[in-house]
């Protein structure tokens, strides 16, 4: 298996992706657009599949909590990764909800040894219910969570050790933390286990202001990937050693199509890179 560069499947963009097949080595569908639909729509996106590799990524689970992921979410995820039979599928580092309340987005939890066991806990019961376990991904956050003992790399890698899954690494997310925050992101790359990254996402964002009249970068999916995950693209791809699948993340605001692939494109330059230099190190 070779590196593999796609986008991810929204409806708007449904004729252009199609018609565009021979660019587009894989597509990401969410999985929790497909939770309520009949068997004859999950066996149109089965059709699908038979025409490109799909992935699946789930958006609502909340993993990364010491509450349990309700049992019926589970049980749809389950059904939607038996119909569509994707190479692998994905969630978020994230909780949504607790005690009963629903917050309605993805949230970064206190980084403890309680969110870990938690996180812990909730793969293995993913794992069992679906029947194979998701890619972890790492999430923006504007905030830092309240109560963490570690910074995001270690509770990352010990989330990763505990559960024994593998990560989806978003870069842009990684880019519009370590700018928030100041930190680092190729010190956070050094953190990763790339024998467990399968999975990479880019995406652009946009500057907001902070509560106190800061600047704060916004992970939005609506605009076009900046230099800077490139770049990260590039170390990611001399690090991993095996195989990736970069799929490109736009949710709204839609370029030209034609613009959409050119940063496909530029994914491919930006892993070759990096490959290139991997392979140079080897040889020296």
């Amino acid at each position: 298996m070779k590196d593999r560069v796609g986008i991810g499947w929204r409806p708007a963009l449904a004729a252009a992706i199609l018609s565009s097949l021979d660019r587009v080595d894989v597509v990401e569908i969410i999985a929790d657009d497909l939770f309520d639909v009949s068997n004859t729509e999950l066996r149109a996106v089965r059709t699908l599949a038979a025409q490109v590799p799909c992935v699946l990524h789930g958006i609502s689970l909340g993993l990364a909590s010491a509450v349990p992921v309700e049992a019926l979410r589970l049980d749809r995820m389950a059904r939607v990764v038996e119909a569509v039979q994707p190479d692998f599928w994905s969630e978020h580092l994230a909780f949504v909800r607790g005690g009963g309340i629903e917050i309605g987005h993805l949230a970064a939890p206190p980084r403890t040894d309680a969110t870990v066991d938690g996180a812990a806990r909730n793969l293995e019961r993913a794992r069992s219910v679906v029947g194979v376990a998701p890619l972890v991904e790492n999430i923006a956050t504007l905030i830092e969570p309240p109560g963490s003992i570690y910074d995001e790399g270690t509770w990352i890698q010990k989330v990763l050790l505990a559960s024994g899954t593998g990560l989806l690494l978003d870069l842009h997310n990684l880019h519009a933390n370590a700018t928030n925050f100041r930190f680092d992101p190729m010190q956070f790359l050094a953190q990763v286990p790339f024998d467990r990254v399968t999975a990479i996402h880019l995406a652009g964002g946009k500057w907001i202001a902070g509560s106190i009249g800061e600047r704060r970068l916004l992970d939005d999916h609506l605009h076009d990937v900046p230099e800077p995950v490139y770049q990260l693209l590039t170390e990611a791809g001399a690090r991993a050693e095996r195989p990736l699948t970069v799929i490109l993340e736009r949710d709204g605001a839609y370029p030209p199509f034609d613009r959409l692939l050119a940063q496909l494109d530029r994914a491919r330059e930006a892993l070759a890179i990096g490959r290139a230099c991997a392979a140079e190190r080897q040889a020296a």
